[in-house]
């Protein structure tokens, strides 16, 4: 089992590479314990997707921390990694977007794998759910980790996530979507510009922790071309968003993709605001026992 942490963006809300912001009381990073809860679980190899830019600070950073405990690979998001007909805009600076991120990784990741953001803290269940399903997964069988929506919310903005409906357990569909408390619901605003709707507390979401296996690297290059000739006219702007290539996958019966619930609670920086709440969370996380307080030590 492989993890594929997506670690190339910026962290525009945040202001900064948020991935490297420190939270843990030894200055560990949220990534840091995604990565610790992935060796925990069984994992045997730690994918990183980064901009090249950004290379040596990762790898003098988070590299210098993990590689002791588990084999490492650098992936990089290039811009150019798209379909040869493509007029990339000279003011598009923003990568392409999860799924384009996913596809820079096929010549690295070989067997089964895990997809999470590098900023989001998901939590040892959500890990353990995941390799439990991965344990037992054939071949096109893919999962999305299903929170419910209450325990992802932050108290300083909306925030974006997959809004999931199921179907005795398995993906029905997975809306993108921006959502938001509102009084004793979630309101739920579609990326796609389709009506807002709404959701109860405890309706799942996804946070981009996906399985996979390397069947998935075939279906993205066969829908990279279309979604590019689809959005000739809006090359600054538009995302290839890993959600909605899980959504088609499903849809067209290329695999069948089970929603996996996990208890964890997330924890996250969107915005600069939440960093203290972050580093509250794990603080008492660590004085519970769930880690120790030196992670690596």
């Amino acid at each position: 089992m492989e993890l594929l942490i997506m670690a190339a963006g910026m962290g525009s809300r945040f202001g900064g590479l948020k991935q490297i912001a420190p939270m843990g009381p030894n200055d560990e990073f949220i990534i840091d314990y995604s990565v610790y809860d992935a060796i925990k679980s069984g994992f045997n190899k730690v994918v990183f997707i980064i901009k090249e830019e950004n290379y040596e600070i990762f790898k003098e950073t988070i590299g210098a921390r993990v590689e002791p405990h588990i084999p490492v690979e650098y992936v990089f998001q290039k811009m150019d990694n798209i379909p040869d007909f493509v007029q990339i805009p000279k003011d598009r600076v923003k990568p392409w977007g999860t799924a384009q991120a996913i596809y820079c990784a096929k010549d690295a990741i070989t067997e089964p794998f895990v997809v999470i953001n590098a900023d989001d803290f998901y939590g040892f269940d959500a890990f353990k759910v995941a390799k439990e399903f991965l344990d037992h997964a054939n071949e096109k069988e893919y999962a999305t980790v299903g929170y419910e929506a209450k325990k992802t919310m932050t108290e300083n903005g909306s925030v974006k996530r997959g809004v999931i409906a199921t179907n005795n357990g398995h993906l029905e569909s997975i809306t993108e979507s921006s959502i938001i408390k509102e009084g004793d619901k979630v309101a739920c605003t579609p990326l796609n510009g389709s009506e807002k709707f709404y959701i109860e507390n405890e309706d799942l979401v996804s946070m981009n922790m996906l399985v996979f296996d390397p069947s998935i690297f075939q279906y993205i290059e066969e829908k990279m071309p279309i979604f590019f000739k689809n959005n000739e006219t809006n090359l600054e702007k538009c995302e290839f968003l890993i959600p909605d290539i899980l959504d088609e996958a499903n849809k067209e019966n290329y695999a069948k993709v089970k929603v996996l619930h996990t208890e964890a609670t997330w924890y996250g920086v969107t915005y600069k605001e939440d960093t203290e709440m972050v580093r509250e969370s794990i603080k008492k996380l660590v004085s519970d026992g769930e880690y120790p307080n030196n992670l690596w030590g």
